[in-house]
């Protein structure tokens, strides 16, 4: 399948000091590639290079190495922007303009008529469930999750074939986030392709179909997240719950192999196991000594330990 946006050893440096300048490496060798319709995880902690990236591909600054294509043109051409739509992670709107005028001048950007741009903006504001009360108001006199929801419609505006968004469940509650991942994922249903940067990884569990994981400036992991989790070696291990005894009762019972994966917690006794078929001799020990089967699932390495380097 062709790349939708590609990036090739892409790096930047930036000067650092006032009487002694010294170069900070913020991005080193970064290279990968997206495919068309699939939503694309962008990590990494603060420092690691996420908003360099997304200002790199929008032309907010300028490599230091390397190149990059969005949607088969270089980044430099700047008329491939009319195709693509971006939130930044600070997004700044202008103060005393509603919201509702805010779409409609980013609609005039794109030359749309006054009619069309007036029902886009109604439209989007509606899909990005920003309360109709609201859309009349100064953005200046808005939340920040107000304020984020007015940013996904703007990078909406003109129906783009790729969408960046830098954090978009930034400063939104509980129901807030749901509703931007329901939006997010209804923009891959359409066949847009998304690549979002976030902090949230329990959305970047949900949403995405590949991540890319930097740490210092360097990617450190790419590919499907199952994929990754099992390069980790831990994917095949269970853990059996279980209540009505303790470590040091059952331990004599277990196979000396499975020993140091016995430990009593707040919730239970729990056994770690390294295949599935070694859960009936847990089982069988339980029976022993009185035990009672609590849970058996699954040990997958989370998104955390991977975004942790652990």
């Amino acid at each position: 399948m062709p790349s939708i946006i590609e990036i090739e050893n892409l790096t930047k440096d930036y000067e650092v000091g006032f009487w002694r300048k010294r170069k900070v490496r913020a991005l080193d060798g970064l290279s990968l590639t997206v495919v068309p319709g699939e939503i694309f995880g962008f990590l990494g902690a603060n420092g690691a290079g996420k908003t360099t990236t997304l200002k790199l591909l929008m032309r907010l600054i300028f490599p230091t190495a390397g190149h990059a294509r969005i949607l088969g043109r270089d980044i430099a051409d700047v008329s491939m922007h009319s195709k693509i739509g971006y939130l930044p992670e600070n997004p700044y709107f202008y103060d005393y303009l509603t919201a509702r005028e805010f779409l409609e001048y980013c609609g005039e950007l794109f030359n749309y008529p006054h009619v069309v741009r007036r029902k886009l903006a109604a439209d989007l504001l509606s899909r990005v469930k920003l309360d109709e009360k609201s859309w009349d108001v100064q953005l200046r006199k808005l939340s920040k999750g107000m304020l984020q929801r007015v940013g996904l419609a703007q990078a909406l505006i003109n129906d783009p074939e790729v969408v960046f968004l830098d954090e978009p469940m930034s400063g939104l509650d509980p129901v807030g986030r749901r509703e931007v991942r329901d939006l997010v994922a209804a923009l891959r249903d359409e066949g847009k392709t998304v690549f979002m940067s976030s902090h949230i990884l329990s959305d970047i569990e949900v949403l995405c179909d590949r991540v890319a994981i930097l740490q210092r400036g360097r990617l450190a992991h790419l590919g499907p997240l199952a994929v990754l989790r099992q390069r980790a070696g831990k994917s095949n291990h269970v853990e059996v719950v279980a209540t009505g005894t303790k470590a040091a009762t059952l331990i004599p019972y277990l196979p000396v192999a499975y020993r140091s994966g016995v430990a009593d917690t707040a919730s239970g006794l729990r056994i770690e196991v390294p295949l599935e078929k070694n859960v009936d001799e847990v089982i069988a020990g339980l029976r022993k000594v009185g035990g009672q089967l609590v849970s058996v699932q699954p040990i997958r390495q989370s998104l955390e330990e991977l975004f942790l380097g652990e």
